[in-house]
This record gives structure tokens, C-alpha cells and sequence, in this order.
């Protein structure tokens, strides 16, 4: 989170590929499971504390758009995806302190589309960083012409990241705005603006990777081995599973959610007259 956020970019540039894949698919996801697991249920009263809430969802909306506004401004193609784990991260945050079931359960998809699509963004630096070693982006252009393969794998794993449908991300930034929008309409506002703001960043990237002409150096690079594309299967299929359903994935995280917001916000569901998954007497009591 911002302004906690400092260390991230350059453990993600001096880590290998495999340790970056990991860090950004698992271990970020350490910090949202401690809100979830611990700083909700425990401090409940702290949790819904209006000034705790706008502190939280101020926070959470300067790093979606500082995050984006960074990306944007690397050159480094690493460093780019580092600080579009920082504006993705924001995203669940948000959802969390929007205290409410859509904000909770869009917030855990999320956490899970971003190891998904980032951990993809991650593997392909280092499949480019494994042939070239150079990770600076103005170094290569028409990849294309190359590696088309590898340009179809990147081309999905671009539109997983920045939400476009029918892919995992859109899933899970729609569901959070949903939940962000009944807190407050600027919150989802800002949401929509860093969605937008990563669009920007991700096609920009990709146009400048893959696509125009290509110079010598980059003429004689060779395509995915079928190691590397077991590798990216099973993460696009992934992808395109929540997707295009994502029910069976709601479905397990209709009683968490429930649990979570009632704790923190006991009769939440009979005020709102939705159906509690948890049952009539939790509500009550």
C-alpha cells in the first residue's frame, strides 16, 4: 500500500524471474489476507471507524492512481509491472474497506486474478530478459514479426491485467467498484479512472514491445519453447475460466464474506433485505 509501497519495485528488478513470479502471485497477497483474517474480525469496532475507512480508501485510491501514473512513466519493463502490482493492490484494498460483500469478495477474486495475470506479466519479462538481457523497453518493438506465440500469450495476459472482458480482471474490478459505489460514488469514480490509467499503460507497453518494425537484434530471437508454453497453459486457461465463470468462485466465497461483514457489521443483511448465507440467527445475533 501507499505510501508502504517503496520496497517493492526494486525487490521485483533485482529478484530472478522465479522470485518475482512468487512474490507478486502469493506473497503480496500476505498483506490483504492479514486485513481479512486478523484486522477485521479482531478490531471490528476500528474496522467500520469512519476515519479509519476514509483513511484506508483515500490510501488504497492514491496508490491505484500514483501506481498507474508510474507505470507509465518506466522504462525499465520490469519495473513497469512492479508498479502495476502497487495500483492492482490498491484495487483490493478498496474492496476490503468497502465493508460489504460485493467489496469483500470482489477484493479476494482479484487478489487471486492478479497472481494470475501479473505472475504471467512477470514470466514474460524474464522470458525476454532470458534471450536479450536487457529489460530496458525501448529496446525492442515488432516482437510480432519474431515471436508471435509469445506475442498472443503477452496479448492475453495485457488484457487479464487491465480488465477487459471475458477475462479474470474484469471480473474482479467490476465487482469492487460495485462494492466501492455503495460506499461512495467518488470512490468508485477513481476506481474507474485507474482502470482506465491501466488500459493506458498496458496496450502502450505492448505496443511499443510488439509491435512497428524490428531491428536486427531482436530478428533473430526465437519463439516460446513448449516448456515454456506448459508453463503460461495452465494460467491462461485460469484466466479465462473466471472469466467466463466465475460463479463457482462467488459461490465458495458467499459464507467468508458473510461471516466478515457481519462481524463488522452486525444486521447488515436484514438492513439491506438480502439473503444471508449464513443463516437467520447470525443476523440476529
Amino acid at each position: 500500500m501507499f505510501p508502504f509501497h517503496t520496497w517493492l519495485p526494486d525487490a521485483h528488478t533485482e529478484a530472478p524471474t522465479a522470485g518475482s513470479v512468487i512474490l507478486a502471485s502469493v506473497l503480496l497477497k500476505m498483506g490483504t489476507y492479514g486485513f481479512l483474517r486478523f484486522s477485521l474480525p479482531l478490531l471490528p469496532n476500528t474496522a467500520k471507524n469512519a476515519t479509519v475507512v476514509n483513511v484506508m480508501a483515500v490510501l488504497s485510491i492514491i496508490g491505484i492512481i500514483y501506481g498507474a501514473l508510474a507505470c507509465l512513466m518506466q522504462k525499465d519493463w520490469k519495473k513497469l509491472v512492479a508498479y502495476s502490482s502497487v495500483s492492482h493492490l490498491g484495487f483490493c484494498t478498496l474492496g476490503i474497506f468497502a465493508l460489504n460483500p460485493a467489496g469483500i469478495q470482489g477484493s479476494i477474486i482479484q487478489q487471486i486474478n492478479h497472481g494470475i495475470s501479473t505472475g504471467m506479466l512477470f514470466l514474460i519479462v524474464g522470458i525476454v530478459y532470458e534471450r536479450r538481457h536487457t529489460r530496458e523497453i525501448a529496446e525492442y518493438g515488432g516482437l510480432l514479426h519474431a515471436m508471435p506465440i509469445f506475442t498472443i500469450i503477452f496479448l492475453i495476459a495485457a488484457l487479464s491485467s487491465m480488465g477487459m472482458p471475458p477475462l479474470n480482471g474484469f471480473i474482479g474490478e467490476i465487482t469492487i467498484l460495485q462494492g466501492a459505489y455503495q460506499m461512495s460514488l467518488n470512490w468508485a469514480v477513481w476506481g474507474a479512472v485507474g482502470i482506465a490509467l491501466g488500459a493506458a499503460y498496458l496496450l502502450w507497453l505492448f505496443q511499443r514491445t510488439t509491435l512497428g518494425e524490428i531491428s536486427e537484434k531482436n530478428a533473430k530471437l526465437h519463439d516460446l519453447t513448449w516448456r515454456e508454453i506448459v508453463v503460461f497453459a495452465p494460467l491462461v486457461i485460469w484466466a479465462f475460466w473466471i472469466g467466463l465463470n466465475p460463479d463457482p468462485f462467488f459461490k465458495v466465497l458467499d459464507r467468508p464474506a458473510a461471516q466478515i461483514v457481519e462481524r463488522v457489521r452486525p444486521g447488515y443483511y436484514a438492513q439491506h433485505h438480502l439473503v444471508n448465507p449464513l443463516g437467520d440467527k447470525v443476523a440476529e445475533r
